[in-house]
């Protein structure tokens, strides 16, 4: 899939402080084009999750604003996966999913056809009854990204969805997501610290500095879609790898610490 140049989104000026006196972002300029696989990438504490949440709605600016140049989305045209999967305990997996069709008076008889897609989509055809007790804990994400996506939306809006699931399970998202999105065309903006996350990911790496949050630097991401094993085993892989961590090393004031992970060689291997 390739990025539109016309920016769907641009942040300008945004600002945001807590009644703490918490300054989280500062001055945050960033524009998001139709079609981008943008990863904000940062230390924890640097803004990134309330900057999504402000994409989202779900928080106001203290300063700055949005500029929507092709029309604002509504609320049902972002879709939004958390940290955690938020699932409803009680409920199957089936109906975790139809959930936002529900809101919207889509009957669940009505919305059978569309959830199986999704479901299907994710790999979860044969668990429509299970409840989220039942699951792993990359069932439950893989039932949360479903419900995300079962409304169709412009913008998906993901906030370190896979930072607690071992490494192979984390991969397998990380393939299935970018499945996803060349095969929907939505505008992806994913939150992580990891550096080879967001590389493997993305087409842009928003790199943020800490206190107050801000951008640092974009980087592009040369490496054409699709993205296999074979890339992040690459020497293409590797180098990128480097150069985003000697940047987040740089915003984090931290030059040391890219290249201590050069040195160790961690670059060659992909891990998280």
């Amino acid at each position: 899939m390739t990025a539109s140049l016309a920016p769907q989104l641009v942040l300008r000026n945004i600002g945001k402080s807590f009644a703490s006196g918490t300054v989280a972002l500062e001055d945050v300029q960033l524009s998001v084009r139709q079609g981008d696989f943008l990863s904000l990438l940062g230390p924890s504490g640097c803004g990134k999750s309330t900057a999504l949440r402000i994409i989202a709605g779900l928080s106001s600016p203290t300063s700055g604003h949005l500029e929507w140049p092709g029309g604002e989305l509504a609320r049902g045209e972002i879709g939004f996966v958390f940290q955690e999967p938020t699932l409803l305990p009680w409920a199957s997996v089936f109906d975790n999913v139809w959930m936002p069709l529900r809101l919207r008076g889509v009957s669940r008889a009505e919305a059978a056809g569309e959830i199986g897609e999704a479901l299907e989509r994710v790999h979860l055809t044969g668990f429509e009854k299970a409840v989220p007790r039942e699951l792993s804990g990359g069932m439950k994400m893989r039932v949360s990204v479903a419900r995300a996506l079962i409304t169709r939306p412009k913008m998906l809006l993901l906030d370190e969805p896979f930072a607690a699931l071992d490494e192979i399970t984390r991969f397998r998202l990380n393939a299935d997501i970018l499945d996803l999105w060349h095969e929907r065309g939505f505008t992806a903006i994913f939150v992580t610290h990891s550096v080879f996350e967001s590389v493997f990911l993305s087409n842009r790496v928003a790199v943020m500095a800490a206190r107050p949050g801000r951008i640092f630097r974009e980087m592009a991401v040369d490496a054409p879609y699709p993205r296999t094993d074979a890339f992040r085993t690459s020497s293409d892989y590797a180098e990128i790898c480097r150069e985003v961590s000697h940047t987040l090393a740089r915003a984090m004031g931290d030059e040391s610490m890219g290249e201590e992970a050069g040195a160790r060689g961690v670059f060659n291997i992909g891990v998280h």
